[in-house]
């Protein structure tokens, strides 16, 4: 367990020390914030430091940070100091300063903020992708939490024929509906206190089960990086294309621009932000140790269902009522990332066609719009074979293309005032070469061989950083 120890140590003491100098680069002050200065008792609301903390948490941790790195320890121990470096260093550090460029910028959500660093030509490209991000977190939320209930709690079939799943989607779907329409301290204020103790009862559960039942753990040393995964996938990108949620998501963005309007405070942001993505990381780690464990002990192999996977460790190692508990904590993260995924998008949606969402009938048509999307996604998903399969390896690849467009615009900010923005353009540049890579080779993509695929997306990566430095260069003048 000597790797697993030292890459909990990299992640709580990286998050503690580049986390501090993060708040001393920003240098939040006393200036009123969003959810002071624009109360709307809707989407502007303030609310206290620990909640929105849990909020930005449970938004955040959908069943990325489960399920990616089940998937991710079939490449060995050195997911262990992978998840927290890059945690610390970028996912982090991305969810930070897009909580707080977005305080310092009336509470915009992250298209506004593209739009006003990036231009409106680049805000164009994001505005597609990032709702269609949405769309597909929703569906894939709707999707991952059903399922699990279904055949987890329910031990039933999950087959598109059985109507219980159906009646258990339409549970979520409505939740959804409810949690989009209503004002954020209304609904998702009052129950994510209970989710999040769920959530986190479930990994502490895991944590110490690990260490009671003596799994068995890899050591880097004795496996190493390259020939380790059983179906011989590049490390670089796939790893961490795989792994999104537990080290860099874009989705994290839009989040925390959602919760930056429910801040009363920016000192608070390093807390809510910051150390959210950490705890993010920690669960990432004690899952993808659990699935080692299971896996070195014969219970799982690699042709295991990472939802299977979920199944076995709950029970292997806190036996029925534990497991029980520790798969609803999983079945809580999808759910109630899935809930303010379809809010952020309607608040986006609402800035670019210029909706007032203090009027309910406004929100309610355009929810309507959007979930009649989901819909569709979701039955193409149950209807075809391999949709799910189709919708998860978009997702995935669009999640960490959001983030390159992220970096960008943080990058220019940090330019504009002054600050050490090779923090964001050095992150955005592997990210970069990790999607452009990723889609060029993929069966989803390109087909590229993976020559051919490193060689262009190098150069797709030189001509993102020549563009954000000469974007950052005009801004800067401006």
């Amino acid at each position: 367990m000597v790797t697993f120890l030292l890459g909990l140590a990299l992640l709580i003491g990286g998050g503690i020390v580049y986390g501090a100098f993060c708040q001393r680069i920003f240098q939040p002050d006393g200036r009123q914030t969003p959810a002071m200065a624009f109360n709307d008792g809707v989407d502007f609301v303030p609310m206290g430091k620990w909640k929105n903390s849990l909020i930005q948490l449970l938004n955040i941790a959908g069943t990325g940070p489960i399920l990616g790195p089940i998937q991710g320890i079939l490449f060995g121990p050195v997911a262990f100091l992978t998840i927290p470096v890059g945690c610390v260093l970028g996912g982090a550090f991305h969810d930070y300063m897009s909580g707080m460029i977005s305080m310092r910028n009336r509470g915009a959500q992250m298209p506004s903020l593209i739009k006003q660093y990036l231009g409106k030509y680049t805000y164009i490209v994001y505005n597609i992708f990032v709702c269609l991000l949405m769309l597909l977190v929703g569906a894939v939320f709707i999707y991952t939490p059903g399922d699990l209930f279904v055949t987890q709690i329910l031990k039933a079939d999950s087959g598109i024929s059985n109507p219980v799943l159906w009646v258990v989607y339409g549970v979520i779907f409505i939740y959804y509906v409810i949690a989009t329409l209503f004002p954020i301290d209304k609904i998702i204020g009052k129950v994510y206190p209970v989710f999040g103790g769920i959530l986190l009862l479930s990994a502490v559960g895991v944590f110490i089960g690990l260490f009671l039942k003596g799994y068995p753990l890899d050591e880097i040393w004795q496996i190493g990086v390259s020939g380790v995964h059983p179906q011989g996938l590049h490390f670089i990108p796939v790893f961490f294309v795989t792994v999104a949620c537990g080290i860099v998501s874009g989705f994290h963005s839009t989040q925390a621009t959602l919760i930056a309007r429910t801040m009363k405070r920016e000192s608070e942001g390093r807390v809510t932000f910051y150390n959210m993505m950490i705890a993010e990381g920690l669960i990432a780690m004690i899952w993808a140790a659990a699935a080692m464990g299971v896996m070195k002990l014969g219970f799982a192999n690699a042709t295991t269902s990472a939802t299977e996977v979920v199944g076995i460790v709950a029970k292997s190692l806190l036996g029925s009522v534990g497991g029980l508990i520790a798969i609803i904590g999983v079945i809580v993260l999808p759910i109630t990332s899935g809930d303010t995924a379809l809010r952020s998008l309607r608040l986006m949606m609402a800035d670019a066609f210029h909706i007032d969402q203090t009027k309910k009938k406004n929100r309610l048509l355009l929810s309507l719009a959007i979930f009649a999307f989901v819909a569709a996604l979701l039955v193409f998903a149950k209807m075809d074979a391999g949709g799910f399969n189709i919708l998860w390896r978009y997702f995935a690849w669009a999640n960490q293309t959001i983030a390159v467009f992220a970096f960008a615009m943080i990058a220019i900010y940090m330019m504009e005032h002054k600050q050490p923005y090779v923090m964001a353009l050095l992150p955005g540049m592997f990210y970069m070469f990790v999607v452009s890579t990723f889609i060029l080779n993929a069966s989803i993509g390109f087909r590229l061989p993976w020559l051919a695929s490193y060689i262009i997306g190098g150069l797709l990566t030189l001509a993102y950083a020549g563009a954000v430095l000469f974007c950052g260069k005009k801004q800067y003048r401006k």
